[in-house]
C-alpha cells in the first residue's frame, strides 16, 4: 500500500508541475521545491528545533500561538515551520515566531529521509490536518514524536472506513493527537488509538490575542462616519455577487450601511470583476484611497493582504466567503468582535461554524434576500442584534485556553 501511495504523490507532483505552466500558484509550488535539500542544509543548525508543518496560512495561525507559548517558555527553542501552500509561505516566510521558514518536501520515501536527517527534529506539531504518510513513518522510526493540533475528524474519511484500514494504521504512529471535539475523540478511538485528548482549536487564542491589541485603521474610522459597516473577508464571486445584491436592496430601502470587501483573491483580473460588481455604487479601492473621498465612498475593497482580521473590528455585521463552492473561511476572527455572522450553506465541515449556526450566533444563507430580511430584524429590535452580538463573543471566550491544556499534557 505505501508503493501505491507514493505512486500517488508523484503522480500529484507531475499534475501539478503541468499545471504550473499556465498556474501561478502551481509554479510557485514547483519553484519552491527546487534544490529544497539546499535550502534545508542552508537552514539546519546545531539544535534540535521543533517543526510545525502548516498546510496554508490558516494553520500558520492556529499553530502560532503555541509556537509562541513555546519559545515564551523556553527562549533558547528553535522554531522551524512548513508549509505545503505557496499562499501560506510566501505570506508568512519572514515572521519572527519561526527561526526557520521553508517548503515540506514531497512527500517521498526518499525526501522524508533526508528532511528528517537535515532538519533532525526533537518533536513535529502537524496543525489540523495533512498526512504525510512516508514522513509519519520515518519520524516513528526514529522515535522522534509527532502531533496532531486542533484535528478534526468526521466518519466520512477514509482512516474509518473498512477501506482505510491501512491509513488508519498510521495514524496510530502519532505520539497524540489534541482534536477539537468529542466527535473526533470518539472515532479516533473507534479504531483503537487511546492517545487523544480534547483540547479544542487554538485559533480562539489566536484571534482573541489579536483582538485585544486593539489596533486602530484610520482610514476604516473615516468611511464608515455616520454609517454601519458589513464587511465581506475572504470572499470569492459568488459571495461578491450576494453582497452586491445586498447593498442595493440596503440601499433601496433607505437603511444606511456601507461595505468593505476584502476579497480572498487580489489579483488585478478579479480586483477589477469586484469593482464592476459595484458598479452602482460609489467604490474605493484601498490602494487608491489617497485619491478618494472616504466619507462619500460606499464600498471600499482593500487590495491588499493582511489586515482582515484588524478591519473586522469595525464592522457591525460580517460576512465570510467560502460557502459556496470552495470551502468556508476564518469565522472566529470577526466573532472574537462580538457580531452577527453571515455565510454560504456549505459549512458542515466547520465545527465552529456548526456551533455557532445552533446557537443563532451566525446564520448560513443561500440568497441575499435571507441576508436582507435578517438586517431589517435587527434595525427594528435592536435587543434582537444584541442578543446575538452576546451570542458570538460569548462563545469565542468560553471556548478560549487551548493552548494552555496543550501544553500542560506536552510538560508532563
Amino acid at each position: 500500500m505505501r508503493l501505491l501511495y507514493t505512486l500517488i504523490i508523484r503522480c500529484y507532483y507531475l499534475a501539478v508541475l503541468i499545471a504550473s505552466l499556465w498556474n501561478d500558484k502551481a509554479k510557485k509550488w514547483i519553484n519552491g521545491r527546487k534544490d529544497i535539500l539546499d535550502t534545508l542544509m542552508e537552514n539546519s543548525c546545531d539544535e534540535h528545533p521543533v517543526v510545525f508543518h502548516c498546510a496554508s496560512l490558516g494553520e500558520f495561525e492556529q499553530g502560532k500561538p503555541l509556537m509562541e507559548r513555546m519559545k515564551k517558555e523556553d527562549p533558547s527553542l528553535k522554531i522551524w515551520v512548513t508549509f505545503f501552500s505557496p499562499s501560506g509561505y510566501e505570506i508568512r516566510k519572514n515572521d519572527s515566531v519561526a527561526d526557520a521558514v521553508t517548503y515540506l518536501p514531497l512527500d517521498t520515501p526518499y525526501y522524508a529521509k533526508k528532511f528528517v536527517e537535515i532538519v533532525n527534529p526533537q518533536k513535529v506539531f502537524f496543525v489540523k490536518y495533512e498526512y504525510w504518510f512516508n514522513l509519519m513513518a520515518v519520524l516513528h522510526d526514529r522515535n522522534i514524536p509527532f502531533y496532531y493540533v486542533s484535528a478534526i475528524f468526521r466518519p466520512g474519511q477514509i482512516f474509518f472506513k473498512n477501506s482505510g484500514k491501512w491509513f488508519a494504521k498510521q495514524l496510530h504512529k502519532a505520539a497524540c493527537f489534541f482534536v477539537q471535539n468529542k466527535r473526533s475523540e470518539q472515532l479516533l478511538r473507534q479504531i483503537g488509538i487511546g492517545d487523544v485528548e480534547i483540547t479544542g482549536d487554538t485559533r480562539f487564542d489566536r484571534v482573541y490575542e489579536i483582538a485585544s491589541k486593539q489596533i486602530h485603521l484610520d482610514f476604516v474610522e473615516e468611511f464608515a462616519t455616520d454609517a454601519k459597516l458589513i464587511v465581506g473577508g475572504s470572499t470569492w464571486a459568488p459571495d461578491e455577487k450576494l453582497l452586491a445584491l445586498l447593498l442595493s436592496a440596503l440601499k433601496k430601502n433607505k437603511l444606511n450601511y456601507k461595505m468593505i470587501i476584502a476579497p480572498h483573491l487580489i489579483d488585478e483580473n478579479h480586483i477589477e470583476e469586484v469593482v464592476s460588481r459595484f458598479k452602482d455604487f460609489d467604490v474605493v479601492r484601498y490602494t487608491e484611497m489617497d485619491e478618494h473621498s472616504l466619507v462619500d465612498a460606499e464600498v471600499m475593497i482593500v487590495d491588499q493582504i493582511g489586515m482582515l482580521s484588524r478591519i473586522f473590528r469595525y464592522s457591525n455585521i460580517s460576512y465570510v466567503g467560502g460557502a459556496f463552492e470552495t470551502g468556508l473561511h476564518n469565522i472566529l476572527e470577526p466573532a472574537v468582535y462580538g457580531v452577527p455572522l453571515f455565510f454560504g450553506p456549505e459549512y458542515d465541515k466547520f465545527n465552529e461554524a456548526v456551533e455557532l449556526v445552533a446557537l443563532k450566533g451566525a446564520f448560513a444563507i443561500r440568497r441575499f434576500d435571507e441576508m436582507f430580511d435578517k438586517i431589517k430584524d435587527y434595525e427594528k429590535e435592536p435587543d434582537v442584534y444584541r442578543k446575538t452580538c452576546g451570542i458570538t463573543k460569548g462563545y469565542v471566550q468560553q471556548n478560549l485556553g487551548s493552548v494552555d491544556k496543550i501544553m500542560n499534557k506536552i510538560n508532563k
